[in-house]
């Protein structure tokens, strides 16, 4: 089978509208939480991180849109544009779309909207991504909890050594909500505080929104700087709970323990992991207790939760693009926030961004109703 690459690509984030924009501020440990005081989508006062409303709009218009589109859907055509424009790739039968969402347009329901309650299926959603970009094919939108985004890549990579496609764009978002923070509050999982993940002194979950893309490809003439090959991916659901994780990790270690094992890769041939981290009691002593099980506590590890929050159904899209630019850049991202190990088994959290020669990391996600996908990736030979 051919190498499949992951290669141009585009975050839309509350610190901008491009990959760099991002990577500068985590390179230089500054969050994109904020302290957020809406009343009319949350009583109290929340940390968040949005994008800004009157940018976003700004950039859309430059796509002379022939239509209204919502929220989210001004974040996606905005961070696919750059992404396509970056590949100079004609738009046709050979080239895919999948797109990661856990909520989509779920703000259309509420009583404000402009937009008909049929404008909140995903069906919908991927419509119009589609027609506007002129696709062929029809989008694929994966909603799987908050393993869409990884979920998302490795499904790419299964349709290319398919030959069902070329070239698979893969685009990620999801919003910042009354619905979404209703739910989250009502698990009693909302924190007060930027959130801190792994630690003694964590308090839970913070709630963000960005849209992020790239192209996955078996064309090594499509490559960037930052490019890497997916080498090993799996997903493994333990239908532990509808909202809990199972005690053992049992879901995310046979997800690790495949992905390494399709990568042809040991525990110890691992760099560094990007994990889910999301700052809840339960999952964060999870993923320790996966961890250890697949003999990874010593593998320096981040979550990048601190930064953005967590982005749903865009996070694992949005942490790997970001795992690119780490390896290329040989740097270790700090685990923002983290003070002192506040899970059951060891694990080496990285502090203080430092560099370090680095070549392959994991990335794995955990989500509702027990999903599980962990995904390995290689920096690109130079």
């Amino acid at each position: 089978m051919p190498k499949v690459y992951l290669s141009y690509n585009n975050i839309v984030s509350s610190y901008g509208f491009d990959s760099a924009s991002a990577i500068q501020n985590i390179s230089n440990e500054v969050s994109g939480l904020q302290l957020v005081d809406d009343k009319s989508i949350l009583p109290n006062p929340f940390y968040s991180s949005r994008i800004p409303q009157e940018e976003l709009e700004e950039k859309y218009q430059e796509l002379h849109p022939k239509e209204k589109h919502t929220r989210l859907e001004k974040m996606l055509l905005v961070s696919l544009a750059d992404t396509i424009k970056q590949s100079g790739l004609e738009i046709n039968q050979g080239v895919g779309l999948i797109i990661s969402t856990t909520k989509g347009n779920i703000d259309v329901l509420e009583a404000e909207s402009s937009f008909p309650e049929e404008r909140a299926y995903l069906a919908s959603l991927g419509e119009k991504i589609k027609s506007f970009f002129g696709f062929q094919n029809d989008a694929i939108v994966l909603s799987n909890a908050c393993v869409s985004g990884v979920l998302a890549l490795t499904v790419a990579k299964r349709f290319i050594n398919q030959n069902t496609f070329d070239h698979v764009f893969v685009l990620g978002g999801d919003l910042v909500t009354e619905f979404i923070l209703s739910g989250f509050n009502a698990f009693q999982a909302l924190s007060s505080e930027p959130c801190r993940p792994y630690c003694k002194t964590r308090t839970g979950i913070n709630i963000g929104e960005v849209a992020a893309s790239v192209l996955v490809t078996k064309d090594s003439t499509k490559l960037v700087d930052e490019s890497v090959s997916i080498i090993g991916e799996a997903s493994c659901n333990d239908a532990n709970h509808i909202s809990g994780p199972s005690r053992t990790g049992e879901g995310l270690y046979r997800s690790v323990e495949s992905a390494l094992k399709q990568a042809e890769l040991s525990p110890e041939e691992i760099d560094y992991i990007s994990a889910h981290g999301t700052a809840t009691n339960f999952n964060d002593e999870m993923e320790s207790i996966a961890f250890n099980r697949s003999g990874l506590q010593k593998t320096p590890l981040n979550s990048l939760k601190g930064y953005f929050g967590h982005t749903l159904g865009a996070s694992g899209l949005l942490e790997t693009i970001i795992g690119m630019h780490s390896l290329h850049q040989n740097t270790l991202y700090a685990s923002l926030g983290f003070q002192e190990l506040g899970v059951s088994e060891p694990l080496h959290i990285i502090e203080k961004t430092a560099s370090k020669e680095i070549k392959t990391f994991l990335k794995t996600a955990s989500g509702f109703g027990g999903c599980n996908t962990a995904a390995v990736f290689q920096k690109v030979s130079e």
